[in-house]
């Protein structure tokens, strides 16, 4: 039944000679791994105006557009950056192999940590503000506001699980939607604003925040910048995942990357200035999308369009997460750093325990903090800078070692990133330590750490399984063991004659064992025992506290049992099958349990002998088949 269900809402298996079928062209490829750098116009604006507003009042407008031009800035340098990184790792991976591959292991962990840290936030943030863009419509909605992000992410889960071509149609729609609604906007507003119709510029009375009289500061203008600077994240998407792209998957990325940055400067530039003009005020029950829609369409079916499509859009910026955190999973899991299930493509052929590794952890980070965007955001750049500068660090690194044609104006274009990124880091870190980045600073070091972990374990297991080559031609294959077998048997039937023959076949070393967790409860087991015409002797082990696991151990573990030392002991389990899957949830399984303990003991083989059981209707059918054949024979 599970299966049934899985294929109906999962879809049918693929072969892994379908992977190329499941890739996508340009247009799909945009809309799938920009979705985060384009829904950062639904809140980065409203992010630095929370910043400046209560600190400086009506200034704050003026100001917010030059800080607007420094993130623009920002973006087309990361933009030129990134194509370069296109070039020089077509296998995608972006930061992590850049990184490992130009400065060390360790730089490529750190940068694989944060990156993973921000696209976990990236999917709760996004999640959160799609939700805030509902309840903004719906406000009576603002109570389930949790609730709704949790389905949301569910709801991008299944569609990720379903396979990359599946989900690029999904939501690929909805990302040039959200673009064509924001452009409309935009030319509606300076329409509207251009001939005088527009509302008047709120008073510190009608607006939800406090207007501040202060006077502007370099810290205040920082901190603004770091909160703004959620405009670029999710830049570095597209060259982690380049092996998503139809071939040429390079160019194909590098063109992707020109639309972004088009995009974006179209669309958060112009949401900025309509800020501007209309003078949009952050409230916690209306985002500033919202009201500038209000402002320039009223509560019709353009505004309507603007916050379904801005919901879209949001859940699609956590579908860039979705697409790209099970790759760079998937690199760190193939290097050794991380859990090598991370590594295995699911039966669509994408990487599904990285997408269900993802809707878990955004899924809690969304209750712990009560699905608010705002308490969401200053844990949010941290990351995902860290990773730039290590990036374009690398990248510098990479053009100053190798020195191929036209090596010094890319080197420049890389090295300029890796200042300019560094700087960003280290404002964030500053200005939003205290308002709860310091999370993530302590949560990157802790996830490299969790990889180095598990990188030793890997190579501790690697070393005492490793067999050299050389000694590969002395190896024998016909060591003299014997065998000794235990079966545990609860009662004396078919199931438990079937393996005593099992047993017998391999060695004439076989006891019967058999707990009594009761007094004369074994008088029946010992009474048909006795008409059975078999050598094998018959344990009975008493168990005072009804403990059957424990006694057998301690049997296995003393020298009562009649093997030598040297001996090979084989517990062998008759374990019975029923037909249906809800049948087995009325029986005891106590040879599950049993197995689950003998696998951390030494020089023991745990076997399990199936036992099928057919279900009575159909073995009535079976029965009466046999007796007409067996009539049909006779006449």
């Amino acid at each position: 039944m599970f299966r049934q269900v899985l294929r109906w809402v999962l879809g049918e298996r693929l072969k892994t000679s379908q992977l190329a079928e499941q890739k996508f062209n340009v247009f799909w490829g945009m809309a799938i791994l920009s979705s985060d750098a384009i829904s950062s116009v639904a809140y980065a604006v409203e992010e630095i105006l929370w910043i400046l507003i209560p600190v400086i009042g009506m200034a704050s407008y003026s100001w917010m557009l030059k800080i607007a031009g420094a993130i623009i800035l920002l973006l087309f340098i990361l933009t030129f950056s990134y194509r370069q990184t296109v070039d020089a790792y077509p296998s995608g991976g972006g930061a992590y192999i850049v990184a490992k591959s130009n400065l060390s292991n360790l730089f490529g962990l750190i940068a694989g940590a944060s990156l993973a840290v921000d696209y976990t936030l990236t999917v709760a943030v996004s999640i959160t503000s799609g939700t805030a863009a509902i309840t903004s419509a719906f406000p009576f909605l603002f109570p389930y506001r949790v609730i709704i992000s949790v389905a949301i992410i569910i709801l991008l889960t299944v569609g990720n699980l379903r396979g990359i071509r599946d989900s690029s149609r999904m939501f690929g729609i909805p990302t040039y939607a959200f673009i064509f609604s924001i452009i409309a906007l935009i030319i509606a507003g300076f329409i509207k604003h251009t001939y005088g119709d527009y509302r008047d510029i709120p008073t510190p009375s009608q607006s939800h925040v406090a207007f501040g009289t202060q006077a502007v500061t370099l810290f205040l203008l920082l901190r603004a910048f770091s909160s703004g600077c959620a405009a670029v994240t999710g830049v570095e998407a597209i060259s982690n995942g380049i092996p998503n792209f139809k071939p040429p998957s390079q160019r194909n990325a590098k063109i992707a990357y020109l639309l972004l940055a088009s995009a974006v400067f179209v669309t958060f530039g112009g949401v900025a200035y309509l800020a501007n003009i209309y003078h949009a005020v952050p409230n916690p029950h209306q985002t500033v999308i919202a009201q500038i829609a209000t402002d320039v369409f009223g509560k019709g079916p353009m505004f309507y369009l603007i916050q379904v499509t801005t919901t879209i859009i949001l859940a699609m910026a956590a579908n860039t997460a979705f697409a790209d955190f099970p790759i760079l999973l998937s690199l760190i899991a193939q290097d050794g750093y991380a859990p090598r299930q991370l590594a295995l493509r699911g039966h669509r052929l994408n990487f599904s325990n990285g997408i269900l590794t993802l809707s878990t952890l955004a899924i809690i980070l969304v209750i712990v903090f009560k699905g608010d965007t705002h308490l969401l955001i200053p844990l949010y750049a941290v990351g995902v800078f860290t990773s730039f500068t290590l990036s374009q660090t690398g990248m510098f690194v990479h053009w100053l070692r190798l020195k191929e044609k036209g090596w010094l104006h890319r080197a420049v274009i890389n090295g300029l990133g890796a200042f300019i990124t560094s700087i960003t880091v280290g404002i964030i870190a500053v200005t939003k330590f205290p308002e709860g980045a310091w999370i993530v600073v302590l949560v990157v070091p802790t996830v490299v750490l969790i990889m180095l972990k598990i990188r030793r374990h890997y190579d501790s297991v690697a070393e005492q399984l490793n067999i050299p080559n050389e000694t590969l031609p002395y190896l024998n294959f016909n060591p003299h063991y014997s065998h000794f077998v235990i079966v545990p048997i609860d009662s004396l039937n078919a199931m438990v004659v079937k393996a005593l023959r099992y047993a017998k076949s391999l060695t004439p070393n076989v006891e019967a064992f058999h707990v009594e967790t009761r007094e004369g409860e074994a008088d029946k087991l010992r009474r048909k025992w006795a008409l059975l015409n078999t050598d094998i002797p018959l344990i009975i082990k008493q168990s005072p506290y009804r403990e059957v696991v424990g006694p057998l151990i301690n049997y296995i573990d003393s020298e009562e049992h009649a093997s030598q030392p040297g001996d090979v002991i084989t517990v062998l389990l008759p374990q019975f099958f029923v037909p249906k899957w809800w049948q087995m949830a009325l029986h005891n399984n106590t040879s599950i349990f049993i197995a689950n303990a003998l696998f951390h003991k030494r020089n023991v083989v745990v076997s399990v002998l199936p036992f099928y059981l057919e279900d009575m209707p159909a073995l009535k059918r079976k029965w009466h088949e046999e007796k007409n054949k067996e009539k049909q024979s006779r006449s």
